[in-house]
Order: structure tokens, then C-alpha cells, then sequence
């Protein structure tokens, strides 16, 4: 078989040199600049092992190739030009036959690729790609690949067992890459498509906390809409038969990376990159689902602009994207939904109550299918001390332990909920977001939203371990100083009740009262008489009322517990909030620190 590669780009090239370098039959079908010096003066190709200059035959169109019964078209353009090239292509005399009864072979991002292919092309074989390569000046690219220039999941699409795909994984292995034959391509897809999801975030912005964070969300909302649209993207790494490792990118002296596929377009100045066939391809699933995207549409439509400006990468900055804040609530509905799809979240129920020891026996007569139980005293807490409070923030390392032992993988999408308005589920979303997972949400009205919905009772079921690394600051707290100051430059909310704010009675702490300058803003007012918490336009007004308009914001609580509901509430409202997780405990243990009482801060 001979392969037409058409696209010399990064893996384009790279496929090409390594067949050309095992003496298989190959045409690199390249234009411009590229192509030219490719004609001219061969490839130059670079490895960790070394440079070599590879001669590979070029053509610089269809038309310049006369097309065999044998051949293999192998298309590894963008994704934005795929419709151009099966116009091109397709049509064009293969023997005794035509173009479209060869087998295609589409090396590309996305999910869109075969689906187009399959329209003219009987027989179309694609592949999830672990390939780091480079191309950004003509005549040059670099394969990073330590042991391996790439590995590549190779599946008929939409499935079948056509023998002519086990041949070309035989010359691609030869040609020196790693081959894994798939059933489920359309899986393996979509897995290499949440990896791309942050290649915009890489080309927009380049690589720091926030935009890590970004990427995050990004793959969040990702797994989200797949899960709506049926599909249960593979990991990669997990489910891969190769070490994806050896494929993992190594230096090349005097030739860094140069970023993902899509900082690679914008840094050629291309005009036009893939995003609206990666984030756009989760927009368009969740239009399709009815699955918000506003993470991906605000990344694919920056990107855009950026191309089509000619913006360098690295330059754009992400305060400009005004993202959403992350859903806070989720519905019984929408949460049954999730459940019922194939990827359904992590399900935690944190049902605890002061004076009532007995939240694991709740748990046990009854609690939504598939949910784990959380103790609040034990797990979302460390020891309780006078210098720290009742419920001080647990050791990081304790938290990670037992969010694997619930079952949190990362990127996992999690539910909390309670049986009394999340009033303590919220620490467990309070905490979780802290520490660094995405997309936590709290039931909303807890477990009675979930009606007349079957039950599980008993020890439910054992999660399979996650792999959660947590790192603590995604929210703001407060310690016990910054506490103090807050009011004379911000708003302090104390979330108690209202006779514990005014020190007419304090059953736990050992002094009544409030902290100085401290505003009553009890937390029961959050919800309906339902248990379901206000709207944001009722919520935002009554913190407006309360003060919360200008400067930073602060909640404490009795124990820090209920106040994460509250920071709930205001997230809700569209403010940002800190925690003191001290709280009352903590500042009423400190003899020096003075309480207030009565109802004014």
C-alpha cells in the first residue's frame, strides 16, 4: 500500500518521515513555503535522537497525484479544512476506480472528522492521537516523542472489522509508532477531545494557576455534555495497551516545545485554528443536550478573534473572557438525569445535626442510590481545639484520603446534599471547591427534593478508589486577624441565629455575643419555607440591604459549617465571599479578643 498523506503539518510530516524512514511508499501532499522547501531540500526532522534529513516525495495537489486501486489517503489537516479536502479528493480517479472506494485514514482532533468522511468514504478509519510534534518554520518539524514519535488508537469508524485497518497499523508500527487497534473509536475520540479542550487555553493565555484552573472547568462542562449526549470518553492513559509514556515529549537541544497544535496555528499566523471543532464541538453537544457550555463558548469565541486578528500566543488575557461563575445548585431532575447517564457524578450525603449523633443511621434507613456517606466530624473536619475552634479545616492530605475513598476522580463531577437545606452538605462543597475540584453542587432542597424517587438503604455500594489531587486556596478564608479588620473595610457576616448574634443565649461557646463590627445575617434566611434556596435576585438583594455592596466580604458562623452555606448563598447572588473557619468557637475561646452584643455590629 502506498500512503498519501494529505497535510504536512506537525503529525502530517511526522507520519510521513517515519514511513518514508521504513521504506514504505509514501506522497507528502504539502503547498506553500513548506512544501516547496520539502521539494527542494528534503525534510529536516528532528528527534531527541538526533536530526535527519528526509526525502520524502511531494505532490502539491490532488491533481498532481495519480491515484491506484492501493493507495491509502490518509488525511492529517485541521479539522477546519477537512470539507475542502474531501471536495478535493474524493471525486478523483483510483484505478479502475474512484478516491472514495479507498480506504481514509483521518488523523485529526475532534469528533467531526469521520462522521464528514463517512459521506463520500465506505471505508474510513480514524485514530486518537498521542503525538507531540511541532511545526512552525516551513521545511522543519520536530517529533518530541522520547521513545516513541506517537501512539496512535486506531478503530474503524462508526465500527467494523475491515482487515485492510490491521495492515496499515502493521506499516505504522514498522514505520516506528506505537499501534493499538480499538473497537469503540468514537470513545478513545472523545477522550483525546477533553485533553484538547485546553489547547485554546495554552494558545490564548500560555500556563499559570488560573488558567490550569480554567482548563479545569473547561473539561468539567466537557464530561458534562458527553455524559447528556451518551458518549463515555476513555482515559487515555488508563486504557491504553502502550505506555503512553513513551510517547511523553523529551528535549530537543536548542528546539523547546512549541505548545499545543493550536498555539502552533496561531504562532504560523494561520488565520483559522480548530477551536470551533473542540470547545465548539462541546457547544454544539450541549446546544444539541441542553447542556450549558459557557465555559467552551466564551474559549472558542476568544480564540477566534485571536485568529483572526493574528494575535500572538500567550497575549490575550483571561479577565477579558467575563466567565460565569460555577453552577452552585443542581436540581433532582437534572440530578437524576446525570445519574442515569454514563458518566453520573460522585454522590455524597453529609447528613448531620447539632445535638443528633445519629446522620450515618439516617443514612442507612434511606439515602439516594449510588450516594456515600460523609461524617462532618471526622471527615470535613480536624479535631476540634480552643485554639482552632470546633470544626477547624481538616489536614489536606486527611481530605484528599477520603475524597479518594469517595470515589472523586479528577475532573469527577460531585453532588453533596443533606436533609436539613444543605445546611452542613455545604461545608462538603465548600471544602471540595477549596481545595481545587471544579464542579461540586448541592442538591437543591436536599433530600427531600429528591420526592418520591426510590431510596437505598443499608451500607450502599463501595466506590471504586479515586485519584483526586487536591490543592487548597481556590477559596478565599480568613483568619482570625484578617477577621477582626474585615469590618473597617469590607462586611463581616455573622450566619448564626439571630439570639446567638445578640448574645441573648450561647449553648456550645463559652462567651455570647459577636465579633465587633459584625453584621447578623442569619443563614435560615437563604432558603424558602421549602428548604430550597431564594432566587439570585432575592438573595442578592437581601445582601445588598445588608451591607454587602462595596469591598471584601467575610462569613463566620458558629464552627465555620453553616457559614459555607451561606458563602453558597452569595455565590448564588453573584458575590465572592471568604470563610472564617474559626468562627465563633475560635474567637470566643481567645479571652482577649472582645464580643459584642445586642443587635447592632
Amino acid at each position: 500500500m502506498r500512503y498519501v498523506i494529505i497535510g504536512a503539518g506537525a503529525v502530517g510530516s511526522t507520519v510521513a518521515a517515519q514511513l518514508q524512514l521504513a521504506g514504505l511508499p509514501v506522497v507528502l501532499i504539502a503547498r506553500g513555503e513548506h512544501g516547496a522547501k520539502i521539494r527542494e531540500q528534503g525534510l529536516r526532522y528532528f528527534r531527541p535522537t538526533g536530526e535527519q534529513l528526509v526525502r520524502v516525495p511531494v505532490a502539491g495537489s490532488a491533481a498532481d497525484v495519480e491515484l491506484t486501486s492501493s493507495d491509502v489517503l490518509v488525511v492529517a489537516t485541521k479539522t477546519q479544512d477537512t470539507e475542502s479536502v474531501l471536495q478535493e479528493w474524493s471525486w478523483r480517479p483510483a484505478g479502475s476506480g474512484l478516491a472514495a472506494d479507498l480506504p481514509v485514514v483521518m488523523l485529526q482532533n475532534g469528533l467531526e472528522n469521520e462522521r464528514a468522511a463517512l459521506r463520500r468514504f465506505a471505508t474510513v478509519f480514524g485514530a486518537s492521537l498521542w503525538m507531540p510534534v511541532s511545526y512552525i518554520d516551513p521545511g522543519e518539524v520536530s517529533a518530541q516523542g522520547a521513545e516513541l514519535p506517537g501512539i496512535l488508537w486506531l478503530g474503524q469508524f462508526p465500527s467494523g472489522d475491515d482487515p485492510r485497518l490491521s495492515a496499515i497499523a502493521a506499516d505504522l508500527r514498522t514505520a516506528g509508532f506505537g499501534v493499538q487497534l480499538v473497537p469503540d473509536l468514537l470513545r478513545w475520540k472523545a477522550g483525546k477531545l477533553l485533553a484538547n479542550l485546553g489547547n485554546a487555553v495554552d494558545a490564548l493565555f500560555g500556563h499559570d494557576e488560573r488558567t490550569a484552573s480554567l482548563s479545569r472547568d473547561l473539561r468539567a462542562e466537557g464530561r458534562r455534555v458527553l455524559a447528556a449526549a451518551g458518549i463515555e470518553p476513555v482515559d487515555l492513559r488508563e486504557a491504553s495497551e502502550i505506555d503512553a509514556s513513551a510517547a511523553d515529549a523529551a528535549e530537543i537541544p536548542g528546539r523547546p516545545r512549541a505548545g499545543s497544535s493550536t498555539r502552533q496555528s496561531l504562532a504560523r499566523g494561520a488565520g483559522s485554528v480548530e477551536g470551533d471543532y473542540l470547545n465548539g464541538e462541546i457547544v454544539l453537544l450541549g446546544r444539541l443536550h441542553g447542556v450549558p457550555t459557557p465555559f467552551n463558548a466564551a474559549v472558542q469565541r476568544r480564540l477566534a478573534l485571536a485568529a483572526s486578528r493574528g494575535e500572538a500566543p500567550g497575549s490575550a488575557d483571561p479577565a477579558e473572557l467575563d466567565l460565569p461563575r460555577p453552577p452552585v445548585l443542581i436540581t433532582a431532575d437534572e440530578l437524576q438525569r446525570q445519574l442515569d447517564s454514563s458518566a453520573p457524578p460522585v454522590l455524597l450525603d453529609v447528613r448531620w445535626a447539632l445535638g443528633d449523633p445519629n446522620g450515618h443511621r439516617h443514612y442507612l434507613d434511606g439515602h439516594l442510590p449510588g450516594a456515600v456517606y460523609v461524617d462532618l466530624d471526622t471527615e470535613l473536619a480536624a479535631p476540634p481545639s480552643p485554639a482552632e475552634g470546633r470544626h477547624p479545616l481538616p489536614d489536606l492530605d486527611a481530605l484528599q484520603a477520603a475524597a479518594r475513598r469517595w470515589g472523586i476522580r479528577e475532573g469527577s463531577s460531585v453532588v453533596v446534599y443533606d436533609n436539613s437545606g444543605n445546611l452542613v452538605a455545604a461545608r462538603a462543597w465548600w471544602l471540595l471547591r477549596w481545595a481545587g475540584v471544579a464542579d461540586v453542587r448541592l442538591l437543591d432542597g436536599g433530600l427531600a427534593a429528591w420526592g418520591d424517587r426510590p431510596l437505598e438503604t443499608g451500607f450502599g455500594r463501595n466506590p471504586e478508589p479515586g485519584d483526586i489531587v487536591l490543592k487548597p486556596g481556590h477559596l478565599p478564608v480568613l483568619t482570625i486577624d484578617e477577621a477582626a479588620a474585615l469590618p473597617g473595610k469590607g462586611t463581616l457576616f455573622d450566619a448564626r441565629a439571630g439570639e446567638r448574634y445578640r448574645g441573648e443565649q450561647e449553648p456550645i461557646d463559652p462567651r455570647a455575643g459577636h465579633v465587633p463590627g459584625a453584621i447578623s445575617a442569619p443563614t435560615g434566611e437563604n432558603l424558602t419555607t421549602e428548604g430550597r434556596f431564594r432566587s439570585p435576585e432575592q438573595l442578592a438583594a437581601r445582601f445588598r440591604e445588608l451591607g454587602a455592596a462595596e469591598g471584601p466580604v467575610g462569613v463566620y458562623c458558629g464552627s465555620g459549617v453553616t457559614a459555607a452555606h451561606e458563602i453558597a448563598a452569595l455565590a448564588i447572588a453573584g458575590i465572592d465571599a471568604a470563610l472564617y473557619p474559626g468562627s465563633w468557637s475560635q474567637w470566643s475561646n481567645q479571652p482577649d479578643r472582645p464580643a459584642a452584643t445586642g443587635p447592632n455590629p
